[in-house]
């Protein structure tokens, strides 16, 4: 063999073998970008869920703090008609049956929008739920609950505004 002959011999054998290594590299390569891109849309979906999860809690958020702007104007129309006046005007007494009727409303208003009012008298005291302002002797279970000072509001599991409340000593 002559060595032009030997050397196309060894290009050929050459060009011969890397052919298969190359294959594997590439399928290899190939797997690992797909691999990634799998990741990526793992990851992609993952964050989808967190921002939506984000929205509907900034959502819920926004919702409450409307809500706890209005609950001192429930809490006041409350106060008003704990106030007796005795008056036989009935010009009166129907103004004051369309404030009341009013006052339900806007109830009934914050019920659908999930707000509820806590529960005070005759319950047992609830740190978590009452603000004890006062203390008065009583034949009841010290603890319990007395009389209702302030009315108290949660919003699903959130509280509002905690109930201020007098409790037996």
């Amino acid at each position: 063999m002559t060595q032009e002959e030997q050397q196309d011999l060894e290009e050929k054998q050459q060009d011969q073998q890397p052919e298969e290594p190359i294959e594997k590299s590439l399928e290899e390569q190939c797997n690992e970008y797909k691999a990634g891109w799998q990741r990526a849309q793992a990851d992609y979906q993952n964050l989808k869920k967190q921002v939506d999860e984000q929205r509907s809690e900034w959502a819920k958020m926004s919702a409450m703090h409307v809500i706890q702007d209005f609950i001192p104007v429930l809490d006041n129309f409350k106060k008003a008609f704990a106030t007796p006046i005795e008056s036989g005007d009935k010009q009166w007494e129907n103004w004051k049956k369309g404030i009341e009727y009013i006052m339900k409303q806007y109830e009934k208003v914050l019920e659908d929008h999930g707000v509820t009012t806590i529960k005070t008298i005759g319950e047992t005291f609830d740190p978590t739920l009452h603000e004890a302002v006062g203390e008065e002797e009583s034949d009841k279970e010290t603890g319990t609950i007395l009389k209702e000072i302030d009315a108290g509001y949660k919003l699903s599991n959130k509280i509002l505004k905690v109930a201020k409340v007098i409790v037996a000593k």
